[in-house]
């Protein structure tokens, strides 16, 4: 523990000093999360969060994919099955969920060393000195010192999520909803008075992935929701037009998309209107479902060029690579793996169509880290429309973020990337995961300075930029 809070943590001996000093001009800034996955009906019920097992461990798949690569079955750690709302009914090989709180954290506790070396160590270290005042490692010894700890600060008031979003000094947060949301959360949080400020973001996939389970029905219910016809070509884009407005209302200032590929298509209007007609008639053929969703991405630019969103493509992860988990937990289970992902290629008859566009914002990531120098920097560094995300999920880590900017830098520079995004579930650890970023940036910015390539000013600079800065000029926050 006495490295989390050591003030030279992730410095380099040799630039430590300048280091230090850069780090303490953006320690204490705001922090603009503009990409995150929380559950917006924690700010707007503002109840207390269930015990550490459900607030830390259950909805963590950082931390239960690790665990069950060590044969730790998912239901000895809380994770529900399909179906199971209450957590407490058999699955179907004859295992039971977990629902007692202790019995998984204990379990946790075992199997916490397993983490060393982790981001995942890093963040729930900090979490558990910075947040809840423990100063002893977890182990097994430990773990019920930690879980009555925790447990304890949880019931009081301070520990509420609208008190800790104030506590986390957090200025702005983006959740994720999919199109069909109700936004009745937002709602809620925009009628509540309370001025923090939680904004949405549209997630299209399940109405524009003809592969995403339930897909025609998804288009129906696409339909009632907006009045309009999404059996046709123009109603169903205009119900995307309807849904995005919907969404603005509500704060967002960006859509993202999780597509396999970043394959992209710049069909004529006939054409793509026929192979919708195709794709609503339920067709299996699977080049014209890959060809629907590269022209769809493609459509939701040109939205974004229209109505100001920011367009994000997470794509290059092979979703729910274990099918015999998905079909009994469902996803985000794990499971997601990266795959080798092509952009030159894949992004020209999107980028034909709109690469040029100085209003527009294309925020690209990649968990291909191949691709930051040979392909992302170099777009990035040419089109007015390109920006590169950062350092993304199996990335997000000390060596992903230095990596990102050594690869990156030298063709994009710094004012083509748009600063760090937390992109978690995991509320309590958003502290964490922006100073890890932060001093990284730090410490990257001193090496510039040491080999004379950077001015030391300019490095003060730029590291609020990073931190700061960047994210709410490309988020348009």
């Amino acid at each position: 523990m006495a490295a989390l809070t050591d003030p030279d943590l992730l410095f380099a001996p040799e630039t430590r000093t300048l280091a230090r000093a850069l780090y303490a001009g953006v320690k204490d800034l705001p922090i603009v999360s503009p990409h995150g996955h929380t559950d917006p009906r924690w700010y707007a019920l503002n109840e207390p969060f269930p015990d550490p097992a459900q607030l830390l461990i259950v909805p963590d798949h950082y931390i239960f994919r690790m665990l069950f690569s060590q044969g730790v079955r998912l239901e000895e750690l809380g994770v529900p099955t399909l179906g199971v709302p209450t957590l407490d009914f058999p699955t179907l090989d004859g295992a039971s969920v977990e629902t007692d709180g202790r019995t998984i954290w204990r379990r946790f506790a075992e199997h916490y060393y397993l983490f060393r070396g982790t981001p995942t160590r890093l963040w729930l270290d900090h979490v558990f000195e910075h947040l809840f005042g423990i100063g002893e490692p977890l182990n097994a010894g430990t773990a019920d010192r930690h879980y009555d700890t925790i447990a304890a600060l949880l019931s009081q008031d301070d520990y509420r999520p609208r008190a800790l979003y104030e506590r986390f000094n957090i200025e702005v947060i983006a959740t994720t909803e999919g199109a069909l949301d109700d936004l009745k959360w937002h709602r809620m949080i925009r009628d509540s008075g309370w001025q923090g400020r939680v904004v949405t973001a549209y997630r299209p996939d399940a109405v524009v992935d003809p592969d995403f389970e339930g897909f025609s029905a998804n288009l129906d219910r696409l339909g009632e929701i907006t009045g309009c016809d999404t059996g046709t070509w123009a109603g169903y884009l205009e119900a995307h037009r309807q849904r995005r407005a919907c969404f603005k209302e509500f704060g967002a200032t960006s859509s993202d998309h999780g597509h396999p590929t970043a394959e992209t298509a710049n069909l004529t209007d006939a054409a793509a209107k026929e192979l919708f007609n195709r794709i609503r008639r339920g067709s299996e053929d699977e080049r014209e479902r890959k060809l629907f969703r590269a022209q769809m991405l493609t459509e939701m630019a040109k939205m974004s060029r229209d109505d100001g969103l920011v367009l994000q493509i997470h794509p290059g992860s092979w979703r729910n690579h274990s099918p015999a988990i998905f079909q009994k937990f469902g996803r985000d289970k794990g499971f997601d793996i990266p795959t080798r992902t092509d952009y030159v290629a894949a992004l020209k008859p999107l980028l034909d169509c709109v690469g040029l566009e100085r209003d527009l914002t294309v925020i690209l990531f990649t968990l291909d880290e191949s691709s930051y120098a040979r392909e992302l920097a170099p777009l990035a560094g040419v089109y007015p429309a390109l920006k590169v995300g950062p350092a993304w999920w199996f990335h997000d880590s000390p060596e992903g973020m230095r990596r990102f900017r050594e690869m990156t830098t030298e063709t994009a520079g710094f004012y083509n990337t748009v600063g760090f995004n937390d992109d978690t579930r995991a509320f309590p650890s958003i502290p964490a995961r922006h100073d890890v970023a932060r001093r990284v940036d730090c410490a990257f910015l001193a090496r510039l300075v040491a080999e004379h390539r950077l001015r030391e000013e300019e490095a003060h600079e730029l590291a609020r930029e990073l931190a700061y800065t960047l994210a709410k000029k490309a988020y348009r926050l």
